[in-house]
């Protein structure tokens, strides 16, 4: 049902968009006004702004070719953001050291304030329902071999408007770029030639036309120029709702590791995740179901950081029964009143107050020595800092085609205008940036060898390379969310057993997190790994129904299903 919905509201966007390009298609406009350009990016989010970014570095695409960014809102304030240094805004993403490699390599990174940057050493995933843990440790990886760099971290943490800056600021030293601000595209018409496919032509609030060689959509989900192209896509929207926010905590004690582990617990109703930012300060990703997402974003102060650290630490059936008060209260509870229910919880789950599990409990906030089981669950929240907290819809969108053809010749999709992938493995910005490092390539070769930029011979190599990287790993993460929703106990058996045996497997992890960019350029391979782990983690619950539980023994299951995993981890 909510395919068929979604498949619905696209097709009614598209055919609005489609009727006011037909009854604007004899739009009248003088040659007068009409600028000629080689490229027109619309969208000024990362992906945009790195793929000018990225063509502009390139000394043979100052030399010939005119490059122009069109944003419908205020570069300026990007560019001129700032906050306290221990105050974070809430959109932040994982930064695979592959993608950092090609920002270094275009120039952007020397623009990044490191300071609001922090290292992913470890990551902690593990089953809500069965405890089934395994972890990822950047020492985990093999130094010395000749194609592994020295590298102490898997990723590094920013926040997106940090990336977003230095992308401007690297912008305003190139001289040929031209940005176009506070400037919406009001149409995309095809030009009409008598011979031969016609240039698009872009309409801009400002009454001037741009005439484009090649049209590049990265203008996000609802992208009018994926709609112009006539490129359809498929997806869903999934029953869950997310909530961020950005936390402070209480710091980690001398005796502790700092604070660079990223924590993700996987519940039925959707992952938690807690990305560190500072030594005080993570920040929030909830996937939830959308009626406790709405009450939570939206209850008295205290109440999401009481639940949060319950989320982390309490049995399973403890957190349903906590979601369900919640709900059953209609407009949410006070923080008294919960404090109180979790206290029970506790109580009842026979969790010791000393231990770091125990949310409601004093000490467990009290200095000196950590208990032994406090690096397993990220730090207690104190509170969240203001005007963080928002809540947004979650979905899984691919366009049919990263090309247009026909009429809707010249164009190209990239980042969100091309994919929208569920954040579970923060893999969103990174595969835009995979799209960004390919399509550069493209166009650079072509250019090299005196091809038509435009064409679509010229841009098929882009859409071969990334098309399939794409779907590998958006069908990965979302089969991990789809399997770790379900709470069938052999579903749960066999993916926990799965996810044990794995953790116990140095070298496969390794090449897990090799495979996902974690260390260094990968050649246009990031994320598969999470498509290595999901096949893995599927293929032993799939071999689980009941009958080969009771007939094949432990050994068969395990055994077949770290085979398929490890055929998986060869083709690459």
């Amino acid at each position: 049902m909510a395919s068929l919905s979604v498949r619905r509201a696209l097709k009614r966007s598209g055919s609005q968009i489609l009727t006011r390009q037909r009854r604007t298609s004899s739009r009248a406009y003088s040659s007068e006004n009409v600028e000629d350009t080689d490229v027109v990016i619309v969208g000024g989010g990362p992906a945009g702004l790195a793929l000018a970014s990225a063509l502009t570095s390139h000394k043979i695409v100052c030399d010939s070719l005119k490059v122009t960014l069109v944003e419908a809102g205020d570069l300026s304030k990007v560019q001129d953001w700032s906050l306290e240094p221990n105050v974070f805004s809430n959109r932040v993403s994982s930064i695979t050291n592959s993608s950092r490699a090609f920002l270094e390599g275009i120039g952007v990174w020397d623009y990044v304030d490191e300071a609001r940057t922090t290292p992913i050493q470890q990551m902690q995933v593990w089953d809500g329902v069965s405890d089934a843990r395994i972890t990822f440790d950047a020492s985990d990886i093999p130094l010395g071999s000749s194609n592994v760099p020295e590298c102490s971290h898997m990723a590094q943490m920013t926040e997106n408007l940090n990336l977003q800056r230095a992308l401007l600021r690297r912008l305003s030293t190139i001289q040929g770029l031209k940005l176009l601000q506070r400037v919406k595209v009001d149409l995309i018409q095809r030009e009409n030639r008598e011979s031969g496919t016609g240039w698009p032509l872009v309409h801009l609030s400002d009454g001037s036309v741009l005439r484009t060689r090649l049209l590049v959509g990265a203008d996000g989900f609802n992208s009018p120029v994926r709609s112009y192209a006539g490129i359809s896509s498929y997806g869903w929207s999934y029953d869950t709702q997310a909530i961020v926010a950005t936390l402070n905590h209480f710091e980690r004690s001398p005796f502790q590791a700092p604070n660079n582990t990223a924590y993700q617990r996987f519940l039925p109703t959707g992952p938690i995740a807690f990305l560190p930012l500072s030594p005080t300060v993570s920040s929030l990703v909830w996937s939830t179901k959308p009626p406790l997402a709405a009450i939570l974003s939206k209850s008295e102060p205290g109440v999401l950081e009481c639940m949060i650290n319950a989320v982390f630490r309490l049995p399973e059936i403890s957190v349903r029964y906590l979601h369900q008060r919640i709900l059953d209260s209609g407009s949410g509870m006070s923080k008294e009143q919960i404090q109180e229910e979790i206290a029970w919880r506790e109580r009842s789950d026979s969790i010791p107050s000393h231990s770091a599990y125990a949310s409601a409990s004093k000490s467990a906030s009290e200095g000196g020595i950590p208990p032994s089981d406090a690096e397993a669950i990220p730090s207690l929240v104190t509170s969240i800092q203001a005007g963080t907290v928002a809540s947004f819809p979650l979905r899984f969108n691919h366009a049919d085609s990263y090309i247009g053809e026909g009429a809707g010749s010249r164009t190209v999709l990239i980042g969100d205008a091309a994919h929208t992938v569920h954040p579970l493995a923060g893999q969103g910005l990174n595969l835009g940036l995979g799209d960004v490092e390919a399509l550069t390539r493209c166009i650079i070769r072509a250019l090299g060898q005196g091809a038509d930029i435009g064409s679509y011979t010229a841009l098929i190599p882009y859409a071969r390379e990334r098309y399939f990287e794409n779907h590998k790993v958006m069908a990965a993460v979302d089969k991990l969310h789809k399997l770790y929703s379900s709470t069938a106990a052999p579903v749960v058996w066999a993916r926990s057993v799965g996810v044990e045996v794995l953790n116990e497997l140095d070298s496969v992890k390794a090449a897990l997190m090799m495979n996902a960019g974690a260390y260094g350029h990968t050649g246009g391979n990031n994320g598969s790994g999470w498509n290595v782990l999901a096949r893995g983690v599927e293929v032993l619950a799939g071999t689980a129904s009941a009958g080969k539980m009771l007939g094949a023994g432990l050994s068969g299951v395990i055994g077949q299903g770290l085979q398929t995993l490890l055929k998986s981890g060869g083709q690459r």
